[in-house]
């Protein structure tokens, strides 16, 4: 059985540019789509109950928001199969949890709270640094519209090539969008170093691109470009024309901490369009 693509909304504009991209990929994949809200809200609301309902004013809220997702999904996308729940726990354990049976998750890049309307919020963050599946986080164009048309997919490959996961969710990406991938690596030596050194660490980024890229089936549109500067600023660079930015991040068995590098955060912070973090277990 095919995998959902689910999405996290909270009734924020973000969270429902999310819906329409999360549509958008639901349909190319030809997956269902699942609509998740996530709160505890008895922590804010105490037992106040809606009029007539019987149910928690904020429970009641909920449920309005999903049903309005599914309907703005359905109207977006009729032949996209919509289901929708209402989950009384914290939005990060539950959306890490969704992340087991999903072929992706897809979040907004701003949430409702006035703390997650500064860069990506807490929520996003810590489920991109612990999702079992690929989070997209869909960061707009600096006017915050999500970018529409056919753009390519930007796939940023680090020093140690090792993110299989990374690579072949992009070239899918790619095929399903009929784009091309443009596979980026960049390379730093000190500013005072010129000439064969710097020639060097270029001629060690192309052969570490080629490493990433050997397993790339033949039919695939792949540009490859080694670029020198610090890979946060050449992939915050790429991303300001791109469809897709895609980073790897490496996962360590029975380690419980935050597992985003420090490429993969800035990029979810900073990019000029969405952002895909793909988990690569060690």
């Amino acid at each position: 059985m095919d995998l959902p693509i689910v999405v996290g909304v909270d009734g924020s504009e973000p969270s429902m540019r999310a819906v329409d991209w999360a549509t958008d990929g639901a349909a190319l994949r030809g997956a269902s789509l699942r609509l998740v809200y996530a709160s505890l809200w008895e922590r804010y609301e105490g037992t106040s109950l809606a009029q007539d309902l019987d149910k928690p004013d904020e429970q009641v809220r909920a449920e309005d928001i999903v049903a309005t997702a599914a309907r703005r999904a359905h109207s977006r996308r009729p032949d996209v199969e919509v289901t929708t729940d209402v989950l009384p726990e914290e939005p990060e354990y539950a959306l890490v949890r969704e992340s087991r049976t999903a072929a992706a998750l897809v979040l907004g890049s701003r949430g409702r709270s006035s703390l997650a309307e500064t860069l990506l919020g807490s929520v996003g963050v810590t489920v991109a640094g612990h999702a079992y599946c690929p989070v997209i986080v869909v960061r707009g164009s600096h006017d915050n519209r999500v970018r529409t048309g056919a753009r390519r997919i930007v796939l940023g490959v680090g020093e140690k090539p090792a993110d299989a996961a990374a690579v072949r969710f992009a070239v899918e990406e790619a095929k399903r969008r009929g784009v091309p991938l443009e596979a980026v690596r960049a390379w730093r030596c000190h500013p005072l170093m010129t000439g064969e050194p710097a020639r060097l660490h270029k001629e060690r980024a192309v052969e570490e691109l080629g490493a990433a890229l050997q397993d790339v089936p033949a039919d695939a549109e792949v540009h490859r470009r080694t670029v020198g500067g610090h890979a946060r600023r050449v992939l915050l660079d790429a991303s300001a024309d791109g469809g897709l930015l895609v980073v790897g991040a490496r996962r360590r068995e029975g380690h419980f901490g935050l597992q985003l590098g420090g490429v993969a955060h800035a990029v979810l912070h900073h990019s000029a369009c969405p952002v895909a973090v793909v988990p690569q277990r060690a």
